[in-house]
C-alpha cells in the first residue's frame, strides 16, 4: 500500500512539474511579447494635401499587431513590409502593367533598357531539351573563352542542367561583373565535354542590327554570303530591332545610314524585312520615330486615348523617311508587344507591309514611368492605343497575314524568315 502512495506521489509531482513548467513559459513568452516594443516610427498617417481622405485605421491595426503580436520578430522586416502594402495596393487595380518597383527590380529595368547586363555574353536556348548556345556575342567573355554557336552547355557551377528550363539557366550563368561562372561544355562535334571558367563582364547589347544580302530559294529561301550569290541574285535588306531604349534611335540612324548607301549600289534589291520578334517594346515616342522610316511624312501612326470620352491624340509620321519606297515584310511573334505592336499595326494599316509569324502579344496600353525615390519606380497605365485604322490590340494581338511556327526542334533554323524572305522576292 504504501509502495503504491508513494508511486502515485511520485507522478503527482511530475504533472505539477510539468504544468508549472508549461504555465510559467506560455506566461513568460506573454509577458515578454507584451512588453515588447516595435523598433519603427510612424512620420505620417496623413493624407497628401488634395488627396481624397480615407480611413487608413485598419492598415496602421494590422501592422501594429504584426509588430507586436508575430512570433519570429526576425521576420518584421519593416522596408519588405512596406513594399508589400505598396505592391498590394497597386496589384488590386488588376492591371499587370500598372507595377510598383522596389530599387532593385527598378535598376535592372533601367539597366534593360539601357542594353546593358552583366553576364558572359550568350544567346541561350534549348534543343532535345538541353540548354544550347545559338551565338556568343561579338567580343563578349563567352567567344574569348571559345564558346561557339551549338554547344552544349552539360553544367554550370558543377550542378548539371539536365531538366533546367532557358530562364533557370540564364538566372544561373548571369551574375556580377568580375565574378567567374564553371560551365561544363560539349562542343558541337566533339565527344567529350570540358570545363570552361568564363570571367562575367558588363554585356552592352545593341538593340539595332542588320545587313544586305542576296537570297537563294533554289531549295528553301535563305539569305547566303555574296561569295555563294548566283549571278543577279535578288537582295534583301534585313533589320533586326530587338527593343525600344534609351539609344535605339541613334543606333536606328546609323544602321540605316549604311544599309541605305549599299541599298543604292546595290542592282536587285526586292525589298525589307523589319524583324520585330520577341520585341516587347518601350517608348511611344521611338515606335512613331522607327514607324517613319517607312510610312510617308503626315501619315497617322498611332492614337492615344487616356479615357476622357472624346479626348483622342493621334501621333503623325514625323520626318522624312529612308525606306517609304521598298517592299516591306514585317515579322512578329508571341514576344512582339506594345511599341512593336505599333509600328507593325501602323506599317499593315498604311499598306505598306505584310505581317508574318505568330500573332502578337497584345499589349495594347501606354505607361508612363516614375522615380519615387530611394532607388523604387512606379510604371502607371495612363492611356490606351489604336492602330491607324481604330485596332485595338489589347489581349489579341496582331494576327499575321501569314501565320508560321518557329521550329522548337532547332533553333537555328529559322522557318519564319525564309517565309518572309519567300513573301519579299516571290
Amino acid at each position: 500500500m504504501k509502495n503504491r502512495i508513494f508511486k502515485l506521489q511520485i507522478v503527482l509531482i511530475i504533472a505539477i512539474s510539468v504544468l508549472a513548467g508549461y504555465f510559467f513559459g506560455v506566461n513568460k513568452v506573454n509577458v515578454e511579447w507584451k512588453n515588447y516594443k516595435p523598433q519603427f516610427q510612424i512620420i505620417s498617417k496623413e493624407p497628401p494635401t488634395g488627396v481624397i481622405a480615407i480611413d487608413a485605421t485598419p492598415f496602421w491595426a494590422v501592422w501594429e499587431k504584426l509588430q507586436t503580436n508575430y512570433y519570429d520578430k526576425s521576420k518584421l522586416d519593416t522596408q519588405k513590409m512596406l513594399n508589400g502594402a505598396i505592391t498590394g495596393m497597386v496589384g488590386a487595380l488588376g492591371d499587370p502593367f500598372t507595377i510598383y518597383l522596389p530599387p532593385i527590380q527598378n535598376n535592372n529595368f533601367k539597366q534593360g533598357l539601357a542594353g546593358q547586363f552583366s553576364g558572359i555574353g550568350a544567346e541561350l536556348g534549348t534543343k532535345d531539351k538541353q540548354i544550347i548556345v545559338i551565338a556568343p556575342l561579338t567580343g563578349s567573355p563567352a567567344e574569348k573563352a571559345g564558346i561557339k554557336p551549338g554547344d552544349s552547355i552539360l553544367g554550370v557551377n558543377g550542378e548539371s542542367t539536365n531538366g533546367w528550363s532557358l530562364n533557370q539557366a540564364v538566372e544561373k550563368i548571369r551574375g556580377p561583373k568580375g565574378t567567374q561562372v564553371s560551365l561544363t561544355i560539349l562542343h558541337k562535334d566533339e565527344n567529350a565535354p570540358k570545363e570552361i571558367k568564363i570571367t562575367r563582364d558588363t554585356i552592352t547589347v545593341k538593340s539595332v542590327d542588320g545587313w544586305v544580302k542576296p537570297v537563294d530559294c533554289s531549295n528553301k529561301c535563305v539569305a547566303v554570303d555574296l561569295s555563294k550569290a548566283k549571278t543577279n541574285s535578288s537582295e534583301i535588306v534585313y533589320i533586326r530591332l530587338s527593343q525600344f531604349g534609351d539609344n535605339t534611335n541613334q543606333e536606328w540612324l546609323a544602321l540605316v545610314n549604311k544599309l541605305n548607301a549599299q541599298v543604292k549600289s546595290g542592282k536587285n534589291v526586292k525589298g525589307l524585312i523589319l524583324d520585330l520578334r520577341n520585341n516587347p517594346g518601350g517608348y511611344l515616342t521611338d515606335a512613331t520615330f522607327i514607324a517613319s522610316e517607312f510610312v510617308s511624312q503626315g501619315l497617322p501612326v498611332v492614337s492615344q486615348e487616356d479615357g476622357i470620352p472624346g479626348d483622342k491624340k493621334t501621333l503623325y509620321a514625323e520626318r522624312r523617311g529612308t525606306f517609304v519606297n521598298l517592299p516591306i515584310v514585317v515579322l512578329i511573334n508571341k514576344g512582339s508587344a506594345s511599341a512593336s505592336e505599333i509600328v507593325a499595326g501602323a506599317l499593315r494599316d498604311n499598306n505598306r507591309a505584310k505581317l508574318v509569324g505568330e500573332t502578337s502579344f497584345g499589349k495594347g496600353t501606354i505607361q508612363e514611368a516614375e522615380d519615387l525615390g530611394g532607388g523604387a519606380g512606379l510604371h502607371v497605365t495612363i492611356a490606351k492605343w489604336l492602330t491607324p485604322n481604330g485596332t485595338w490590340v489589347n489581349g489579341k494581338g496582331l494576327a499575321p497575314d501569314v501565320s508560321v511556327n518557329s521550329n522548337p526542334k532547332d533553333p537555328s533554323e529559322d522557318t519564319q524568315l525564309e517565309k518572309a524572305i519567300e513573301v519579299l522576292v516571290k
